[in-house]
């Protein structure tokens, strides 16, 4: 009967990029096999988008159907400038769908291509953050989305009045997806404070000490990266900023408290005041007087038979 031999298997790839045996050539293999991997999904995320871009569309077109109330949304009409307008715009919509449909992939790659350098804590931390980041930039982008709705009822009501109102497509959608990127970008801000409280440099009661100062630069720039100059969208953005601020910060709060660290209170205060200690030693009495002991002799001359020579 053949006997089975069962052959040790060697170190996987991300071990021999994490103790650092992989040479330089291989790195470059490994990089290029995971850029052509990126880009096959990237790929084939574009052809799903190209299909799905005119759901696409109609749901950007929401808001600007929203401003007609009484006119159905099909019969709501854009202005197209240029005869490729509409083609370069479906290939727009369907670059941007097919980075969100290939995202889990070419998101992968690359964190497979640097976990490798980084440490066990770094890469537990990352983990934590990326699976915040993308409920937050989902939550931006929400949020973005029925700000618009608002925003454009506000510039439509503020303009000429007897003029027709009818928006071109392609600034339409640029204004539109501006929008959900400029506000899912802001909602990660989060992630930076809480990224310097675990990395040591800012303690959670300093992040809550900075709380002025935060929530004015949270109202200037929702002032000047909101497009639309209606106060809606601007006070929205600066409201969810702070509150994601104020969240962060008792998160920092409990991880000062589980790491042992902000004991701040503590500064400019003795041992004693710190901590009570009862004092119930026993004094010491005086010893006897000790007599005095006899002067030492001076030092015997030390020979200098082995010194060299000076001439």
């Amino acid at each position: 009967m053949a006997t089975l031999s069962l052959r040790r298997k060697g170190p996987t790839e991300f071990q021999r990029a994490s103790d650092g045996s992989m040479t330089l050539i291989e790195h470059i293999r490994e990089l290029r096999n995971r850029l052509f991997k990126a880009s096959l999904a990237l790929l084939i995320g574009i052809i799903i988008g190209y299909v799905l871009a005119q759901p696409d569309f109609d749901i950007l077109k929401q808001p600007y159907c929203a401003q007609f109330p009484e006119t159905p949304c099909s019969q709501v009409e854009f202005l197209q400038l240029g005869a490729a307008d509409g083609f370069l715009l479906k290939l727009k919509l369907s670059l941007w769908i097919g980075l969100i449909v290939a995202s889990p992939v070419w998101l992968y790659q690359l964190w497979a291509f640097i976990a490798p350098g980084l440490h066990r804590n770094e890469r537990k931390y990352a983990y934590y953050f990326v699976s915040l980041a993308a409920p937050l930039f989902i939550g931006g982008a929400v949020l973005a989305y029925f700000v618009v709705s608002k925003g454009l009822h506000f510039l439509l009501e503020s303009g000429l009045t007897g003029v027709e109102q009818q928006l071109e497509v392609t600034r339409y959608v640029s204004f539109v997806t501006n929008m959900l990127l400029i506000f899912g970008v802001a909602f990660e801000f989060p992630l930076i404070v809480l990224m310097l409280n675990f990395v040591g440099v800012a303690s959670a009661k300093r992040l809550l000490g900075w709380w002025r100062p935060a929530v004015f630069i949270f109202f200037l720039f929702s002032a000047v990266v909101t497009p639309t100059p209606d106060p809606f969208g601007m006070t929205a953005l600066a409201i969810c900023l702070t509150a994601l601020y104020f969240a962060a910060v008792g998160i920092a709060f409990i991880h000062d408290r589980r790491v042992g660290r902000g004991r701040e209170i503590y500064e400019g205060l003795d041992d004693d005041e710190i901590s009570e200690i009862e004092d119930d030693r026993a004094p010491v009495e005086a010893g006897e007087r000790i007599e005095a002991v006899a002067p030492v002799a001076a030092p015997r001359p030390l020979e200098r038979r082995y010194d060299d020579d000076i001439t």
